[in-house]
């Protein structure tokens, strides 16, 4: 506990207070309440979310089935929906050509070039977004699976090596990580060309993946965003359904899928976040993968926050007694401390969760189940975070589409449009902010209880070991609304 302690202590230290001015709101918004006062009140709102699904969801139970609704049941649906996904295919390849492209041979003004805009507002932030709240749409418009479909219908190819187990899906959260640098940290990646060639690298890298290890392992073991997106779209009330060989029922598996029979296939409707409770044991590489997918759109957030400036220039010097000032290296260094520190909190918890049920649930299960629990949570920080750089910023796709190289086409007619900064002020998106987090932490909240409930059979002891995490998503909850409500520095 000494140890749990003292990290908690250095995070605190990272979040004293600072003056304080709606972070990312592109305008100033002066709370109605002091901050502390919001903290306090969504914390507490967690807490009591615990308490209240503690007494009415007290039952323990193995069930895992839940109302669903077969779309290709509906006359016609599945022809629509097939006719609608082969569109979608064809146009998402289109446009990583077209994104490789302009970034080759167009203009270097990342604001007049279409492929910025589209990977880092529509794609990176839209698609998660889509994802989450519908379905896993990745699963119909990524386009180097589609182009990979076309060569294995021409060619058949098999696997030429097998993967190694050890490596469980170690390559994803490489590749995650990198993924986040460049986003973060790498000051190039709006520049058109240096993205047209790390889209041309990745390319690569996935069709000589596949064409190694097989499709389907290179996708569930190496490629993060095809983890991620499958990750989010448990939360989403879509899935897709089949039977395997051994006629057991396959969720939200694309492998069961493609190889089970047309006629045993479903595009169901369920509930919301009702996949996320199933409680299944994931690998280890997966489980920390999950808490980096946190960690690093929270350090994304909080790296441009006063705080951050304070910690470089309280650390800088020591890094750099030259004073070469290169803040990269340090925004890098954060990159990978936030993982590792969140990674070490969410171990301890789960630690102590194991404790309190007197080990019916051992400390390796509890961080491999209960790591479902944090996907709201994640959802909640990225909608408060990206909400109005998607609404406002995302617009300026609406000329480039007319005018993608930066030449002065007018291709559809678009070229003039001014983009609507006013369409969401700054009071709104703070409103939605609060209430996306607190309710995302409540359905964490309730997320971890149904788990709990499945691998413990006493009642009080599922309410016992729910403490820990209660703990932890209270501490976020006033953490997330904190940097949300800082002003940009960067």
């Amino acid at each position: 506990m000494k140890s749990f302690s003292l990290l908690f202590v250095i995070g605190f230290l990272f979040f004293l207070p600072f003056p304080v001015s709606a972070h990312g709101f592109g305008e100033r918004y002066d709370l109605p309440l002091p901050l502390p006062y919001f903290m306090v009140g969504a914390a507490a709102t967690v807490a009591l979310s615990f308490l209240i699904i503690g007494w009415f969801f007290s039952q323990s139970s193995d069930e895992k089935s839940y109302w669903t609704l077969n779309l290709f049941s509906l006359k016609y649906m599945k022809c629509i929906l097939n006719f609608i996904s082969f569109i979608l295919g064809f146009v998402s390849v289109g446009i990583l050509v077209l994104c490789i492209l302009v970034g080759l041979w167009g203009t270097q003004e990342p604001l007049e070039n279409f492929s910025p805009t589209f990977v880092w507002i529509i794609w990176w932030v839209g698609i998660g977004y889509f994802v989450a709240l519908v379905g896993n749409i990745w699963l119909v418009i990524n386009p180097w699976m589609i182009l990979y479909n076309y060569y294995e219908r021409w060619r058949k190819p098999k696997p030429i090596l097998k993967w190694p187990a050890k490596f469980e899906s170690w390559p994803a959260l490489i590749f995650f990580l990198i993924f986040g640098w460049v986003e973060n940290v790498y000051s190039g990646a709006s520049q058109p060309f240096n993205l047209s060639i790390l889209l041309i690298l990745y390319s690569l890298l996935t069709f000589f993946g596949m064409r190694l290890f097989g499709k389907h392992v290179w996708l569930n073991h190496a490629d993060p965003f095809y983890i991620l997106f499958g990750l989010f779209s448990r939360f989403s009330p879509t899935e897709i359904q089949s039977k395997c060989a051994d006629s057991s029922k396959c969720v939200d598996s694309l492998e069961c899928w493609e190889k089970s029979e047309i006629g045993n296939r479903k595009l169901n409707i369920r509930p919301f976040f009702v996949g996320l409770a199933s409680g299944e044991k994931v690998e280890t590489s997966i489980m920390i993968f999950h808490v980096t997918a946190l960690a690093t759109v929270t350090f994304d957030g909080f790296a441009e926050t006063p705080a951050w400036v304070q910690i470089q220039n309280l650390i800088w010097p020591i890094i750099d007694p030259l004073n070469l000032n290169n803040s990269s290296v340090i925004t890098s260094l954060g990159s990978i401390f936030f993982p590792l520190y969140f990674s070490v909190i969410y171990l301890l918890i789960c630690s102590w969760t194991s404790k309190i049920s007197k080990g019916l649930i051992s400390t390796e299960k509890v961080a491999k189940t209960f790591v479902f629990s944090l996907v709201p949570i994640a959802l909640a920080y990225n909608l408060s975070h990206y909400f109005s750089f998607l609404i406002i910023t995302g617009q300026n796709i609406i000329p480039l589409i007319s005018d993608p190289f930066g030449f002065g086409w007018n291709i559809l007619g678009t070229k003039n449009y001014i983009p609507n900064f006013s369409i969401v002020n700054a009071r709104f998106v703070w409103i939605l902010s609060v209430f996306s987090l607190v309710v995302g932490h409540i359905i964490s909240v309730y997320i971890s209880h149904k788990i709990a409930s499945r691998s413990i059979s006493s009642i009080k002891l599922v309410i016992q070991s729910q403490i820990p995490m209660l703990f932890l998503m209270v501490f976020y909850t006033a953490i997330s609304l904190w940097i949300i409500a800082q002003p940009i520095v960067e």
